[in-house]
C-alpha cells in the first residue's frame, strides 16, 4: 500500500517543479541570465524536484526534498518572485511532511 504522506509530499514537489520551470521562462526575460541559462537552470531544478518526489520512498528522500527547497529559495537571486514562492513552497513542504506523518501513523498501526 502506498503511503498517503509520501503521496502528499510528492504532489507538493511535482507542483513546485512546474512553478520552478515556468519561473525560468519568466527569468529569461526579466533577469541578466541568457535564455539558455535560465531554461537550463530552471529545467535542472524542476527535474531535481521530480526526482526528489521519486526518492521519497527511500531513506534520505525527505532530506533531499528539503535541501532542494533551499535551492528554490536561492533561485530568488535570479527571479525575485522566487523569494516569495520559494518560502511559500518550503512552507507547503513542511506542512505536507507533518500532515503526511500524521496520516501515516494510523495506517501503520
Amino acid at each position: 500500500m502506498r503511503s498517503p504522506g509520501r503521496a502528499i509530499a510528492a504532489t507538493v514537489l511535482c507542483f513546485e517543479a512546474l512553478v520552478v520551470f515556468f519561473a525560468g521562462l519568466v527569468a529569461k526575460d526579466l533577469s541578466r541570465l541568457s535564455s539558455s541559462q535560465a531554461i537550463a537552470f530552471s529545467g535542472a531544478l524542476a527535474v531535481a524536484l521530480v526526482l526528489a518526489a521519486g526518492l521519497l520512498g527511500r531513506p534520505g528522500g525527505r532530506v533531499v526534498g528539503s535541501v532542494i527547497q533551499l535551492a528554490v529559495i536561492a533561485a530568488g537571486v535570479w527571479v525575485p518572485v522566487m523569494l516569495f514562492l520559494g518560502p511559500l513552497f518550503a512552507l507547503l513542504w513542511v506542512v505536507a511532511l507533518r500532515v503526511g506523518a500524521r496520516l501515516d501513523r494510523p495506517a501503520a498501526g
